[in-house]
């Protein structure tokens, strides 16, 4: 009987696609090839910052505004701290906010939307509606709103680390596309074939939903996770360009271009530096999910390549 279920389930499943499709279907893409080598290359920056030399908290007065040269390559800033190492110390701060605004809005918008399109009835009107609550917040002035209420909170956590403040404040406020997203894909999938083979064959509603509908929705989840990354980037750059996010002496893009707003006509580098990191790293993402989005649309992707 299992070996006989294995099989239905297998075979009326027509979204699940083979690894080495995919993979082949993404490499045609060159936009999402160049966008994964940049990424890649801004990720392993990030990780080997401590390999540089300059401490990126240390002022050194005398070497203050320097200009890009051999011994700072991206000059100095009004403290005379080499700017190439705070912005790869910047890089963790940022792309930590973001993976971890991915990661929140993963578990609370997948579960949510997952549990209102398989039940749908009062439980999915009630939970969309919940959802389209949230979506009439204005997320900007809710954003600033909840950093500086979580900034003065008496617990500890929150006070002393920037990093998990402002992602879960983002988070809080970006799990609803994903919701509404996993909530469509459910309501398509939950009426397949190999759903009602796996209800007839006594499966119970959680261990349907973990493995047989969730895996084949997976892969508009992984597109609008990679989204959901720009997104956050930007969302926390601009929450420390206005002050309220990452707060100093912890460098991140956005505080880097905010401290650069004073020196910006007479040392435009300090601004050119990190706005181009934030730029590089959005289009690379953006690539990145355009790339995955044809290699999980094979109809898409059929008209182009001609694979039959």
């Amino acid at each position: 009987m299992e070996k006989e279920y294995q099989v239905v389930t297998r075979a009326e499943s027509s979204y699940a696609k083979p690894a080495w499709k995919i993979w082949g279907r993404f490499i045609r893409h060159p936009g999402a090839v160049v966008g994964s080598i940049l990424m890649s290359l801004i990720l392993l920056a990030a990780l080997l910052a401590p390999l540089s030399p300059y401490d990126p908290n240390a002022s050194n007065l005398p070497e203050k505004l320097a200009g890009p040269s051999w011994r700072h390559p991206m000059g100095t800033d009004g403290l005379g701290r080499d700017l190439l190492t705070r912005l790869l110390y910047g890089g963790r701060i940022s792309l930590s906010v973001g993976l971890l605004v991915v990661s929140i809005t993963l578990a609370v918008g997948v579960s949510l939307g997952a549990v209102a399109g398989y039940y749908g009835g009062w439980l999915d009107a009630l939970l969309m509606r919940i959802t389209d609550a949230a979506l009439t917040l204005p997320s900007l002035l809710v954003l600033i709103l909840l950093s500086a209420v979580l900034r003065e909170t008496d617990v500890p956590l929150f006070q002393h680390n920037s990093v998990l403040t402002i992602g879960l404040v983002i988070g809080l406020l970006s799990w609803m596309t994903f919701a509404r997203l996993v909530r469509a894909m459910f309501l398509t999938l939950r009426e397949m074939d190999f759903v009602t083979a796996a209800r007839s064959l006594g499966a119970s509603p959680l261990h349907i939903i973990l493995w047989h509908i969730l895996p084949n929705a997976i892969g508009p989840i992984i597109v609008e996770s990679t989204l959901e990354l720009g997104y956050a980037i930007i969302e926390e750059s601009g929450l420390s360009f206005l002050g309220f996010g990452i707060q100093p002496p912890t460098s991140s893009w956005g505080n880097l271009l905010s401290n650069a707003q004073e020196h910006f006509l007479t040392h435009p580098w300090l601004a050119i530096f990190p706005g181009l990191m934030i730029f590089l790293t959005i289009i690379s993402v953006n690539y990145i999910g355009d790339g995955l989005r044809d290699a999980f649309d094979p109809f898409k992707v059929l008209e182009k390549v001609g694979e039959r």
